[in-house]
């Protein structure tokens, strides 16, 4: 569990609705294609816009269309800590392989706080759970010293997603925590820096369209041949930018429509790619030979 490359899968909308035969052909491709472990319900999945209903539609529909080929992480989290629990058992029930427990945004919980929450949650289910640390997105960080504790004190909480940015950030909490705790990237820049330091993978936003050269990635780092990956790292860095150009998902959400996956429907308050950056991805797209629309 949480070792190599792992999509953040975008959710396909189609009038406001789940576009289930969109979502089975990017699930394929990316099986097809040699990846770890999907994960759904998270911030590229739009997590914030769906419904309870959706989200448990969500995760019922990934863990059909995967089918045991791949591992499937949920996006349970919540700021509210009794619906992170009511989604995280349904999780559970449905078939999830683990499940990915963002941080409590808006409140700005302190870190008593923090650890509190997550460990109620944890200890509602038995399947492995997976912080997630983005204090970008929620505007509160978890300390390490609060995830060391976690770890220590809660049995199925094995690991985090990492999206500080910060690889000092990543030394402190790897000396506080034994080599069996799992830290994924929450940043496609930073892979191979972070494998080096001990880290076990990624959660990434550009294996939606390259999931094989994310594979490549994180098989390079595993194997110790740092300056193979380190060159592929730097292939990546044009398309991981790309990806970013505004606030996630949308950049990959156009590309994945450019790319004869999924419509370009997004939920507001996010909105379709500027008109002005829509050649350039198409551009990107080619360059990196991957197949576009007319």
């Amino acid at each position: 569990m949480f070792e190599g490359a792992y999509t953040a899968i975008a959710t396909p909308f189609k009038n406001n609705r789940i576009d289930e035969s969109s979502f089975k052909n990017l699930i394929d491709f990316q099986v097809e294609n040699g990846i770890h472990g999907i994960v759904v319900c998270g911030t590229t999945g739009e997590s914030a816009t769906l419904s309870t209903e959706e989200h448990h539609e969500v995760i019922d529909l990934a863990i059909k269309l995967v089918n045991k080929r791949a591992k499937v992480i949920a996006g349970t989290g919540s700021n509210n800590t009794a619906e992170a629990i009511e989604l995280s058992k349904a999780a559970e029930k449905s078939g999830a392989d683990g499940l990915l427990l963002i941080s409590p945004y808006y409140n700005k919980p302190t870190q008593n706080g923090l650890y509190a929450h997550f460990k109620k949650i944890a200890e509602s289910v038995s399947i492995p759970v997976l912080l997630y640390d983005v204090p970008g997105r929620t505007s509160v960080a978890i300390n390490v010293e609060t995830t060391a504790r976690l770890y220590k004190d809660v049995k199925n909480i094995v690991g985090i997603k990492e999206a500080t940015g910060s690889l000092g950030n990543i030394v402190n909490l790897l000396e506080l925590v034994d080599e069996d705790f799992k830290v994924m990237s929450g940043d496609d820049f930073i892979v191979s820096p972070l494998m080096s330091l001990g880290g076990s993978g990624v959660i990434s936003v550009t294996s939606n369209l390259l999931p094989a050269e994310v594979v490549r990635l994180c098989t390079l780092c595993k194997e110790n041949n740092y300056r193979e990956a380190a060159r592929l790292q730097i292939k990546l860095n044009q398309f991981n930018n790309a990806m970013f150009v505004e606030t996630n998902p949308i950049p990959v959400k156009y590309a994945l429509y450019l790319a004869g996956f999924y419509s370009e429907e997004i939920r507001l308050p996010l909105t379709v790619l500027e008109e002005e950056k829509q050649s350039s991805m198409r551009e990107l797209l080619q360059k990196y030979n991957i197949e576009v629309k007319n």
